[in-house]
């Protein structure tokens, strides 16, 4: 995974703006308790009035007030406040440990001059004497009182004040009940807003990324070589682009929204915390102890199966796809059943994986539940003790809840998150073992291109092969030439190495010894493109694409006419067929070529090797569906409209070669002989006995 963050360099900018959106998000979030607890606290209970300092207050009540403080908290408290017309006093805009000091100022004055009241007299109304004898009794009432209960009492205070002003206690109130409501709902209409920008710009910069990795991995996979493609199975290689990435884009975009946002909403609701009722911090500690004992525990036991999780995933796409390209072998060999066994093996051990990890999953919500309603029953049992005792109000315990809960959720989407990155991990890895696979064909680094004059020249020159892993060689000191015009054919028994000599040509594989030489240059000193941009290659297997028979007659040449097409196709026999459908060229062809038969499929892969006009014609045993007629017709026309290239024709049969330049017959990787089909009657054993296998006497007289 850490390969795939370094990645994400290049969308920077947008990872920053989801920062931003996060902490604004985070923000807002962390703002809803406060207010939570300042409509119980100051809203309901209070009646709008927020603590000991009034916003007017009258000049007897100051006068009182001022009489029970000493003379410098008397000046601080005049400093605040500015005389307005009549007999009122106005306070002045202070900051917010200025009014936090003056709480504490006139909270303790208020309480003593209630104090005074209800024994029927007043701070104004004592002399100097009296109150002096007053004050130690009054500091030590004052002592036992912590700083909760002092602002509430005073508040009581304060509510008379206004009273006596002739203000509405019930208009305040609701004012301020109404205006921390509709706060809070703008707070949490940002914090919506910020999230649906996050889920947004997330989706976009994962789904962007995902983008990106298929494309890497579609054009490495381009380049690798037939030896690089049999180490990666076909299946596994459409698993780590398909699900494999999937995988990884599901986890950015719940990185980018939850795992980056967890730590913020976290650290942020810690602080909160602590300034709200840090006495109970301990009950956090005890929560998210039990969280991370419970994520060890699923880890533990839920990860090795998330290792082997994508492997059987690969399995069964092996085997589906296997069983649906071979309907017609497995209905014919009346094989159903055994492959429904088969099938059915492979995906009951998925599933079995699959329900072992999930009900692990599944058992880690229930748990997270117990553990986030234990902790609201443990808050609320050392908050009503902490309340009773007056060192806290309920609004503070509502938002201690509140903030307590967000730290909780904050692991807890970690802990969710936590479930897919193993998997992740593992889809990463194998991404990165296709990215960083070396492919064993590549281009020079100094390209040759061969002299002007040369066209389909094509040299072996001791040319030996064996495939990687294996110790015996497939083919050993192949040597030959094959001219401009020249007609080359190979045959042999199967497994002699036909279709592997000619399939060094492309560079599908590199020789083992010996070299190659297209026009006179070693194909391994030419760039690839300009190589095979001279080649026009029939696979034994033909390959078709979806689309049209246009479309695939174009693969070679994007730019071929209509003209050119049609000869093409009439040349490789097939403008008859063609022209029998409706929509001639513009027929559709169905992806690999379902919707043809096996003698047109092969004919229309002969036409997109012709369409490209090549320097050099290989056909791997592409005239094996054709009837003789056919194939008669066929190598007529190829010889006449294509004399001026060179043709490598692979055969089974004898009567498809006849008329070779030149035939090289291969017996277990050698060359056992070369010559035309006469000589090779009178000095090869070898072709003599395919010549009799397949030719009359009056055929082989002829």
């Amino acid at each position: 995974m850490i390969k795939i963050f370094r990645e994400l360099k290049s969308r920077a900018g947008w990872i920053l703006l989801i920062f931003a959106l996060l902490f604004l998000q985070a923000f807002c979030d962390l703002a809803l308790p406060a207010y939570t607890s300042r409509i119980v606290d100051t809203g309901i209970q209070q009646k709008g009035v927020e603590d000991a300092v009034p916003d007017a207050i009258r000049a007897e009540t100051l006068d009182s007030l001022l009489r029970l403080m000493d003379g410098e908290e008397g000046s601080k408290v005049q400093a605040a406040y500015s005389r307005e017309e009549g007999d009122l006093y106005i306070l002045d805009s202070i900051r917010g440990d200025t009014r936090e000091e003056l709480n504490r100022i006139l909270g303790r004055a208020m309480v003593l001059e209630a104090g005074l009241e209800s024994r029927g007299v007043s701070a104004a109304a004592l002399t100097e004497e009296q109150l002096e004898a007053l004050r130690p009794e009054a500091e030590k009432q004052l002592e036992g009182m912590s700083e909760s209960i002092l602002t509430q009492a005073a508040v009581t205070y304060v509510q008379q004040e206004y009273t006596a002003q002739g203000r509405n206690l019930d208009s305040m109130q609701t004012r301020y009940v109404l205006f921390s409501g509709l706060s809070m709902l703008g707070l949490s209409g940002l914090s919506m807003l910020a999230a649906i920008l996050v889920t947004f710009f997330s989706s976009r910069v994962a789904a962007g990324f995902g983008h990106d990795l298929r494309n890497r991995i579609y054009r490495k996979v381009l380049s690798f070589s037939s030896s690089e493609m049999n180490r990666f199975s076909t299946a596994s290689l459409i698993t780590r682009s398909t699900n494999d990435i999937q995988q990884i884009q599901m986890v950015l975009t719940l990185l980018f929204r939850i795992v980056l946002y967890a730590p913020i909403l976290g650290i942020g609701g810690v602080l909160k915390v602590l300034n709200t009722g840090s006495e109970m911090t301990w009950i956090l500690g005890i929560g998210v102890a039990a969280i991370f004992a419970v994520m060890i525990f699923l880890f533990t036991v839920a990860m090795p199966k998330f290792r082997i999780l994508q492997t059987l995933i690969d399995r069964v796409n092996l085997v589906t796809r296997e069983i649906l390209t071979g309907i017609p072998v497995i209905r014919a060999f009346s094989a159903e059943k055994h492959e429904e066994e088969r099938f059915d093996e492979a995906n009951r051990e998925l599933t079995r994986t699959n329900l072992f990890v999930n009900r692990c999953m599944t058992f880690m919500m229930p748990v997270m539940m117990l553990i986030m309603n234990g902790l609201s029953v443990l808050i609320v049992y050392s908050g009503s003790h902490a309340i009773d005792a007056g060192r806290m109000q309920v609004g503070g315990m509502m938002a201690f809840i509140q903030y307590a809960m967000q730290i909780i959720m904050a692991f807890l989407m970690i802990s969710m998150v936590a479930v897919f990155m193993p998997r992740a991990s593992v889809s990463a890895r194998r991404i990165y073992d296709v990215l960083e696979t070396e492919t064993e064909i590549k281009n020079p680094v100094r390209a040759k291109k061969p002299a002007a004059g040369l066209r389909g020249e094509l040299e072996f020159r001791n040319v030996s092969f064996c495939y990687p892993g294996a110790e015996e060689k497939v083919l050993d000191g192949i040597s030959f030439r094959a001219g401009q015009g020249e007609t080359v054919a190979f045959i042999g028994s199967t497994g002699s190495g036909k279709s592997t000599l000619v399939n060094l040509i492309p560079r599908f594989f590199d020789v083992t010894e010996g070299q190659i030489l297209v026009d006179g240059v070693d194909i391994r000193d030419m760039n690839l493109e300009d190589l095979r941009s001279r080649l026009g290659y029939v696979p034994q297997k033909a390959v078709l694409f979806s689309g049209t028979i246009a479309s695939n007659l174009r693969y070679g040449d994007e730019n071929a006419s209509s003209g050119a097409l049609r000869q093409a196709a009439e040349i490789a026999q097939a403008a008859a067929f063609i022209d029998e459908k409706p929509e001639g060229m513009e027929t559709p062809i169905a992806q690999g070529g379902a919707n043809v038969s096996g003698g047109q499929k092969q004919r229309l892969a002969i036409a997109r090797a012709v369409a490209k006009k090549p320097e050099i014609y290989i056909f791997d045993d592409s005239f094996s569906a054709l009837d003789f007629q056919t194939d008669a017709a066929l190598r007529r026309a190829l010889k006449r409209e294509t004399g001026d290239a060179t043709s490598l024709i692979v055969a089974q049969r004898i009567s498809t070669i006849l008329h070779a330049d030149r035939i090289l017959v291969l017996d277990g990787g050698k060359l056992a002989g070369c010559g035309t089909h006469e000589e090779l009657m009178k000095n090869c054993e070898v072709y003599r006995q395919i010549a009799r296998s397949q030719l009359s006497e009056e055929e082989l007289g002829a």
